[in-house]
């Protein structure tokens, strides 16, 4: 059994983009948290495309091992993203779904999945809400070291929201809390 002082729970927004995080300890407070921001670079670099792609994954990839490590990680959460505008859009969906997958096989770390839908319901009571809806949720359940930095803010406060959902519905995350 974990103890209470070692159970540390990783929650993400995740996004090629702007990947939000935050660090909890075992009484939902946030011990660090963040935003992965990535960008295409790729005529910069003047590489491929798909060279480019690869470069944010492996930079997203190593800033979660690090936090994994940093914070000994015993459980992760995530959104689960869904839909896309387009066949680009669906990839980097699919790219960022594997990257917290195979971290949490490789760490033999447990993880759950929520929907946006799931998180907005379950903050605000309503499946629909604006980003700053979501950040002023947020605000009045945790202690949040704001940024005030848009995109940083936002999302921080998605990944919260997918905290908040998972202690009210998920029995493993009781169990572990003890």
């Amino acid at each position: 059994m974990i103890r209470h002082d070692q159970f540390t729970v990783l929650t993400n927004d995740p996004s090629m983009t702007a990947w939000g995080w935050a660090v909890l300890d075992h009484d939902a407070n946030i011990i660090d948290c963040g935003c992965i921001k990535t960008a295409p670079e790729q005529k910069k670099r003047r590489i491929r495309k798909g060279d480019d792609t690869v470069r944010r994954v492996s930079e997203i990839n190593q800033r979660l091992i690090t936090l994994i490590k940093k914070y000994k990680i015993r459980y992760i959460l995530s959104e689960l993203p869904h839909g896309s505008q387009n066949a680009q859009a669906a990839v980097m969906i699919g790219i960022v779904t594997g990257v917290v997958q195979t971290l949490a096989d490789v760490f033999e770390i447990g993880i759950e999945w929520y929907s946006e839908q799931d998180s907005k319901k379950a903050i605000l009571g309503k499946k629909a809400a604006t980003k700053l809806d979501m950040i002023e949720a947020v605000d009045r359940v945790y202690d949040v070291p704001w940024t005030n930095t848009k995109y940083i803010d936002e999302a921080i406060a998605d990944a919260l929201a997918v905290h908040y959902v998972a202690v009210r519905q998920s029995p493993a995350l009781k169990m572990m809390k003890g």
